[in-house]
């Protein structure tokens, strides 16, 4: 408060002495209040080169995080770049692997396909892993991240508005939660 006060006697004081000397005295505009502030998204690429037949789903799965969340973006790797997200496909079952917030593998299992799980929701939920949400078992199909507790009839590839709002508040600030994100974890759905 002192500081605030003697900031504002100086400027009015500089103020006068310019004016005094016939120069011209003006305000400097103000800084935007922390709340104007935007920040821009934190940019993930992600490399679906080996998804095999899950390409589609992985792009799509990767557009319905991009439709849900202002904070981060999901882009494919371009060209010579080093993702942050590998996607595999394989005969196992669905499962990420994470190193750290935003970064990690993620395997599109065919067994759960051949089991009737559907594609899309697969992809979007174990991007949903690599995005910091942890399992929500069991679950319902309105819980991206019930995974399949929500059954094979299941197809919801969106995540909550709770789902949202975790990777809004994860990757949404200037310094991101990094300290409680489990590191080296596998996840298998």
């Amino acid at each position: 408060m002192h500081v605030r006060t003697l900031v504002r006697g100086f400027t009015a004081a500089l103020a006068v002495t310019f004016a005094l000397a016939g120069g011209q005295a003006a305000a400097a505009p103000a800084a935007p209040a922390a709340e104007d502030r935007t920040l821009a998204p934190r940019i993930l690429t992600y490399d679906a080169s080996a998804a095999a037949e899950f390409r589609a789903a992985v792009d799509r799965g990767a557009a319905i995080w991009n439709e849900s969340v202002d904070a981060v973006e999901l882009r494919p790797v371009a060209a010579g770049q080093r993702a942050n997200i590998r996607i595999l496909a394989d005969n196992g079952w669905p499962r990420a692997y994470t190193s750290s917030l935003g970064n990690g593998t993620v395997y599109i299992g065919r067994q759960a396909v051949t089991q009737g799980y559907n594609t899309v929701r697969i992809s979007s939920h174990e991007l949903g892993h690599i995005l910091g949400l942890p399992d929500r078992k069991p679950g319902p199909c309105s819980s991206l991240m019930s995974g399949s507790t929500a059954g094979v009839a299941c197809t919801n590839p969106y995540p909550n508005a709770a789902e949202k709002a975790e990777v809004e508040s994860d990757f949404g600030g200037a310094f991101a939660r990094s300290a409680g994100v489990p590191r080296n974890v596998m996840t298998v759905d």
